[in-house]
């Protein structure tokens, strides 16, 4: 794999149909701010949702999250509202973006929080997601469409699906992710680096295995000190069953009407969904394409 020093970032440039990472060109950073960093699916809207009780301490707040913490790179949007938005706040910052590491600018001051999960839930989670799209959004990024190469066609079974998914990139430096990017080389980029003093790994599994440690940990690694007696209502309060509840005020680009149903989109919140779906085939594809990544990396990124 190659290797880089994040002194030397950004060396890529990612640029899709929906999103841009040149958006984060002229954005103007603060020291403490907090970049939310995952691959699609793997527990982002999660992740703002702790990060904005933390910072707020309350379970209830002003705007929608996605008018809180909107994807920086999303294409929807101009580079201007979105940087206007993020500039007019006097709290504390968390920054939604699907960059991975070699494409972000590198802030020594700044807090990573990787987020990651199981590839496998990953791309479960994703049909789910393509499947709950709203197409009248698609005008949004009719421009973007008609200037671009078109994505590639998705096959209706799934194993073909995730054949395509595992042989085909988006960008001429990655070998997989279509329709999007690779989940391997995002989460990786960050691996790389993760004894860095800024930046956290975390993992959707451990998140669901025991959210108030995770959150505790988050809260540590933000410098962010939380009273004993809010703890219960904050670890309620981004709970999958309460997320879900308040999907109308919680899912992501909700203001651009992204869903057909909002509740959906955080669909049943489990892992594992994949064993009745995925072949022999499928996973031993699956064995191929984590070949290439350190043996400890794909231990961590998948888990039994």
């Amino acid at each position: 794999m190659t290797s880089f020093n994040p002194s030397d970032l950004p060396i890529r440039h990612y640029q899709h149909l929906v999103w841009d990472s040149a958006r984060w060109q002229g954005f103007k950073t603060r020291p403490d701010d907090i970049l939310i960093c995952t691959p699609y699916k793997a527990g982002t809207t999660w992740m703002q949702m702790i990060c904005a009780l933390l910072i707020f301490q309350r379970s209830g707040f002003d705007r929608p999250l996605a008018e809180i913490s909107p994807w920086m790179e999303l294409r929807a949007a101009t580079k201007e509202k979105t940087h206007a938005v993020y500039a007019a706040q006097k709290h504390r910052r968390f920054i939604k973006t699907h960059t991975p590491l070699d494409g972000l600018p590198w802030r020594p001051d700044a807090r990573y929080i990787s987020v990651l999960r199981d590839p496998r839930d990953i791309f479960m989670s994703m049909r789910n997601q393509m499947q709950n799209s709203n197409p009248d959004a698609d005008a949004i990024f009719a421009a973007e469409m008609r200037n671009s190469d078109p994505p590639p066609d998705l096959p209706d079974d799934p194993n073909e699906f995730f054949h395509l998914w595992l042989t085909t990139g988006s960008f001429e430096w990655e070998s997989d992710g279509a329709p999007y990017w690779s989940v391997f080389r995002h989460g990786y980029s960050f691996w790389q680096h993760r004894h860095a003093p800024n930046i956290q790994m975390m993992h959707y599994s451990d998140l669901q295995a025991d959210l108030e440690a995770s959150m505790r940990q988050i809260a540590d690694f933000l410098g962010i000190e939380v009273p004993e007696d809010k703890w219960p209502m904050l670890i309620n309060a981004a709970g999958f069953d309460s997320m879900k509840a308040n999907a109308d005020r919680v899912a992501p680009d909700t203001n651009f009407k992204m869903w057909k149903d909002n509740a959906r989109f955080f669909n049943k919140g489990r892992s594992g969904q994949w064993r009745d779906v995925l072949s022999e085939r499928s996973l031993a594809l699956l064995d191929q394409v984590t070949g290439q990544y350190p043996r400890d990396y794909i231990d961590w990124l998948i888990r039994e």
